[in-house]
């Protein structure tokens, strides 16, 4: 039997992939479902290269946060320490302690990947 898959080099096949992966993903018939997981990883793979993902600067990341769980900049202070503190980090001219790292991420549930910067992680282990 011949399967076909779409090599996705531009959006016009990106979108025909997908809709492929689509038409697919009802049936119970093995070898489409192998063909469907085979195209999905194709669209997959398109995407991580079209759109990687990054991951937002401190700023961003607590302003959203912020956002997401109706606080203001006061509420951050019992987990960044002072008023000044909370601004400084807003405003990107201070990185988080460790300390301010593990109650952001208790108080929000994210990773603590996302809170420290990757220069500061590396030379931390270097140093």
């Amino acid at each position: 039997m011949k399967t076909t898959l779409i090599v996705i080099q531009n959006e016009a096949d990106h979108a025909d992939a997908k809709g492929l992966v689509e038409k697919l993903m009802g049936s119970s018939d093995p070898q489409e479902r192998a063909r469907m997981m085979a195209q999905a990883r194709l669209v997959e793979a398109y995407e991580r290269v079209q759109w990687p993902r990054t991951t937002p600067a401190l700023p961003v990341l607590l302003s959203y946060l912020m956002d997401q769980h109706n606080l203001s900049r006061a509420d951050l202070v019992p987990l960044l320490g002072t008023a000044s503190r909370v601004s400084e980090v807003l405003t990107g001219k201070r990185d988080l302690s460790m300390t301010m790292v593990r109650r952001l991420r208790e108080r929000f549930n994210v990773s603590a990947d996302l809170l420290i910067p990757r220069g500061r992680a590396r030379s931390r282990v270097a140093a």
